[in-house]
């Protein structure tokens, strides 16, 4: 049971509030080593067992889908357990996954492979409920700085896993497995040793501290909670901006590794580009962060909104060879990623009732996951139809809806 928070042992708060954010910090460098090891080679590993580029997209789509299918189940864990099992059980998922991907490019099972990447997705919903667990503790004055904190500390491992793909390949290679598969056996160890960190060392448990849920009891459903958002201008922004950048972000960027590798770059050269482009997305955050409350919530969405459509018109333009110039569109759309998701989701959280508020997060998250996914399995599709530059004008497309609220918002 809870410990109510008015009622908690002083010394049991002050140990968890120490405690928590260097143990999720440690967590989320081993889960975004183990993500985005697999990220950068997901597209091309599909590609390779499907034999087909049309196909290719739906490796990372699998994996945004399983994370968003995983999120509600995991939360529901934190609720009734609190976040130590809830985030261990992610990354377990995860690990498991991660060996299954790699049966599949074994046995050559695209079916397989598909069903390992919506299980490697539950690494990913731990590392984004890692984020509210650094507040569960903390006192409104630190709140913000432990979110903060723990988002950026994805930045190392994001990074570090792509540059990791060449040595995963050869490490693969001399296993005899597949050199594709060899960068989701660094994905394994890594959720296997974020699960530990967590289970093992995240104790006093930050939610049951803070008292467990906010508001027990039943929850609005998700189609009453869109129906409010979507009832209030600034939350039906903020809540659009969020769903068409990730589908944007997730479009675009599964399908540069397939472009890169059709233009002969090497596993580290993708790599890089990869890593450019997730540090663009975390890195930054805290600047965008500043930027929203300093600027404005739409001005960022303003900026995101024109660093996605510029990164959109750069990679369009830009042949396979040209990896500079890719790097620079990847960045792009890792910053327009990151300040449209940041002043979106605050803007949609600080305009929403407080009754619904959890609620309007979590559908957020889900919807987000939703447009990502299927923007991911259309875009193998559209490179094979299209090429490359098809994909960044679809992608533009996708921009028209948050232009128009926006346009309309200036009017008024």
């Amino acid at each position: 049971m809870s410990v109510p928070v008015d009622s908690a042992d002083d010394q049991v708060r002050d140990r968890a509030r120490r405690r928590a954010v260097p143990v999720l910090v440690g967590s989320q460098v081993l889960g975004g080593v183990g993500v985005a090891s697999g990220i950068a080679v997901g597209g091309l590993l599909a590609e390779d067992v499907a034999g087909s580029t049309a196909l290719s997209g739906l490796a990372q789509t699998a994996t945004v889908l399983g994370s968003a299918a995983l999120a509600v189940p995991l939360a529901r864990l934190a609720a009734a357990r609190g976040r130590r099992p809830a985030l261990a059980t992610g990354y377990a998922l995860g690990l498991l996954g991660a060996g299954l991907t790699v049966l599949a490019a074994v046995l050559g099972s695209f079916a397989l492979l598909v069903g390992g990447l919506l299980l490697f997705g539950g690494a990913t919903a731990s590392g984004l409920q890692a984020r509210y667990a650094a507040t569960d503790a903390a006192t409104p004055e630190t709140r913000g700085r432990s979110l903060s904190v723990v988002v950026w500390a994805t930045t190392a491992g994001a990074v570090a896993g792509p540059n990791l793909s060449g040595l995963g390949g050869r490490v693969g290679d001399a296993l005899g497995l597949p050199p594709l598969a060899g960068p989701y056996l660094f994905s394994a160890v890594s959720f296997a040793a974020g699960a530990l960190v967590v289970w093992l060392l995240l104790r006093p448990d930050p939610l049951v501290v803070a008292g467990g849920p906010v508001a027990p009891g039943p929850r609005p459903t998700v189609g009453a909670t869109l129906r409010v958002v979507l009832g209030i201008p600034a939350a039906r922004l903020g809540l659009v901006a969020v769903m068409t950048a990730h589908a944007v972000m997730v479009g675009v960027m599964v399908m540069t590794p397939v472009h890169l590798g059709h233009g002969g770059a090497s596993l580290e050269v993708v790599g890089l580009v990869i890593s450019v482009h997730i540090a663009g997305m975390y890195a930054a955050s805290p600047v965008m962060g500043w930027l929203a409350d300093r600027a404005g919530r739409v001005a960022t969405v303003v900026l995101g909104t024109g660093l996605l459509a510029a990164a959109l018109v750069v990679g369009g333009l830009a042949p396979a060879q040209a990896r500079g110039w890719v790097t620079v569109s990847m960045l792009l759309l890792g910053l327009g990623w990151s300040a449209a998701l940041v002043a979106g989701s605050t803007l949609l959280s600080e305009s929403v009732p407080a009754e619904v508020r959890t609620s309007a997060q979590g559908t957020s998250d889900l919807v987000m996951g939703l447009a990502g996914a299927a923007a991911g399995a259309l875009a193998g599709p559209v490179l094979a139809a299209g090429g490359y530059p098809t994909v960044a004008a679809a992608a533009g497309v996708l921009l028209v809806p948050v232009v128009l609220l926006l346009g309309r918002r200036s009017r008024t």
